[in-house]
């Protein structure tokens, strides 16, 4: 039976195929630019910005992770309330805060506005981020293209990181420090009248009211842990109150959320997720990557401006090999993903990043600069290779319906990882560090406890020494920083390697199945079925008609399931 369609199909209905949905993808990808941008490019003008604003240690704190916290503690609850409202609108809107906000925190003349104002980009990158990914999960039915997409979707996101400090350090040495937040508005006042016109609407599963207070708990709870990572990553005792405290309350609500998700007719999260074993280990890759490259890079940051005297903008010039192997790791990705599975793609992935790491073990107090370019490309490759299959596996586990839900697990997984990676490793480099300053001849005890504190503490305190003691107390913290650098990169493999045994779990092979839901969007399911079901008789149907069997005159479906087998395995791919 042959079917006509002459209804012409509207252009958002192209959700689920046609060349549109490639221009939605650029939408997407430049919106998740900014938002990473934003979360690095400030770090490079707080010199400038304490300079100007006068803020105190505790209002420059938070006008640092006001952002982070918020966009991390804000993204199950947008995630969600995207599949419930629409998740092109959540990110219309977040496009709107973004560019608000960021024009308050560039013309900010008080810490306490730039203070709201990153908190209000926080609110608008949490809309963003999970919206960019559940829509390119709908835009992209077909693993093999999806695959594709989300290479260049996270390769975008290694770039914004990566350049934000090289971008800041530009725009900070020719004009002032609110620059680096204006670039947003000309780009935001571009990207929104073309989302409005070119991305689809889609949503999730509505049934029953959206749970408001799970939700909110969610959002304290994320808050809690995230707040207590941090402080634990600033150097505060574990066990203090301020520390404690939050760790604890938000590991409690998280727990109550869960249980509460569990009871009800129509969570929030689909806590079945968590069953499925390729979903809990693509989380736990994610975690234990971010783990590894933001506590990496925090320390490369410190060791190129403070060991080998580097400038802001060298600083992010050297970066620059880890951003360019991690695009080619993007954009390979697919076709690698296709050749040898997820488990090998994963798990070689952390095993080539632990072998970057071993290898920058090599670094030392003067500059080596094709090491450090060799070792950046290995570790930007490997850990874009696991951080690609990692989402990859996670978002095709989850059903279009729970898309937003399920990209919002990921993104507070990535933003908890690089907390925790920041807290864990920043804890070891400090031990590591430390105790190389005791006992510096003629260095008095209190210079040398204040001097152990960081080393550009270490470095003040000499200046302020001089002679043969001051340099003494040079030379010892700078020796005492590679080596704490040393013991930080030996942690890093181990859990890296950990990481490569983890992936152990997921599936061999790439499974392509044919959501059985379909393209959630009313239009864009009319389109692709209009598109699916060619026009005149279909092949084979006289033959079944001549079988006899029931129904005969209708085309048979499909296989609803394509494993793609790893290349040498032996096997062909199942149909």
């Amino acid at each position: 039976m042959s079917r006509t369609n002459t209804a012409p199909a509207r252009p958002r209905a192209a959700a689920g195929g046609g060349a549109n949905r490639w221009v939605v993808l650029v939408v997407l990808c430049v919106s998740l630019l900014l938002v990473a941008l934003d979360a690095t490019i400030l770090h490079v003008a707080v010199p400038s910005l304490t300079e100007d604003l006068r803020p105190g240690s505790t209002e420059l704190l938070w006008i640092v992770d006001a952002y982070p916290l918020v966009c991390a503690s804000l993204l199950i609850l947008f995630g969600t309330l995207g599949d419930r409202v629409g998740r092109r609108r959540v990110l219309l809107l977040g496009y709107a805060l973004f560019g608000v906000a960021s024009a308050v925190a560039a013309l900010a003349t008080e810490p306490s506005v730039l203070i709201a104002a990153r908190a209000l980009l926080g609110v608008g990158g949490a809309m963003i981020m999970p919206a960019t990914l559940s829509i390119l999960r709908a835009v992209f039915p077909d693993r093999r293209e999806r695959a594709t997409a989300i290479g260049i979707w996270t390769a975008v996101a290694a770039i914004g990181a990566a350049t934000g400090p090289v971008l800041g350090g530009f725009l900070v040495e020719h004009y002032w420090w609110g620059s680096v937040f204006l670039i947003n508005i000309p780009l935001m006042a571009l990207i929104l009248p073309l989302g409005r016109r070119l991305l689809p609407e889609s949503r999730g599963a509505a049934d029953g009211p959206w749970d408001v207070l799970g939700a909110l708990m969610a959002a304290a709870g994320v808050l809690g842990c995230v707040l207590g990572v941090k402080r634990a990553g600033a150097g505060d005792p574990l066990l203090a109150l301020p520390t404690a405290g939050p760790l604890l309350l938000g590991a409690a609500l998280l727990v109550l959320f869960v249980r509460r998700q569990k009871r009800r007719p129509h969570p929030l999260i689909d806590t079945g997720l968590f069953a499925r074993p390729a979903f809990t280990t693509s989380v736990g890759c994610i975690v234990l990557a971010m783990l590894a490259l933001v506590g990496l890079e925090l320390i490369a940051v410190q060791y190129l401006q403070l060991v080998l005297g580097l400038s802001p903008l060298e600083t992010g010039l050297r970066l620059l090999p880890l951003t360019f192997a991690a695009m080619a790791a993007g954009a390979t990705g697919s076709y690698t993903l296709r050749r040898i599975g997820p488990r090998r793609m994963v798990g070689w992935g952390f095993v080539l990043t632990a072998g970057a790491v071993l290898l920058l073990v090599l670094m030392g107090e003067h500059d080596r600069p094709l090491l450090l370019t060799t070792g950046f490309v290995l570790l930007g490759f490997g850990l874009q290779t696991t951080l690609f299959s990692a989402y990859e596996s996670m978002l095709s586990e989850a059903p279009p319906r729970s898309a937003g839900g399920a990209a919002a697990i990921g993104e507070t997984s990535y933003q908890l990882g690089a907390g925790m990676g920041i807290a864990l490793l920043g804890s070891v480099m400090n031990a590591a560090y430390a105790p190389g300053l005791r006992g510096v001849p003629g260095v008095p005890e209190e210079a040398g406890l204040a001097a152990a504190n960081s080393l550009g503490e270490a470095y003040k305190v000499a200046d302020q020494l001089g002679g043969a003691a001051g340099g003494a107390l040079h030379q010892a913290a700078r020796q005492s920083f590679v080596n704490g650098l040393h013991v930080t990169l030996f942690v890093s493999a181990a859990l890296l390697l950990a990481g490569a045994l983890m992936a152990l779990r997921l599936p061999r092979v790439m499974e392509c199945p044919v959501d059985p839901e379909g393209p959630d969007d009313p239009e864009a399911a009319e389109a692709e079925g209009a598109r699916k079901v060619p026009d005149g008789p279909v092949p084979g149907a006289e033959r079944a008609g001549k079988a006899g069997s029931p129904g005969a005159s209708e085309p048979r479906v499909p296989a609803t399931r394509e494993a793609i087998e790893p290349a040498g395995s032996g096997r062909r791919p199942a149909h």
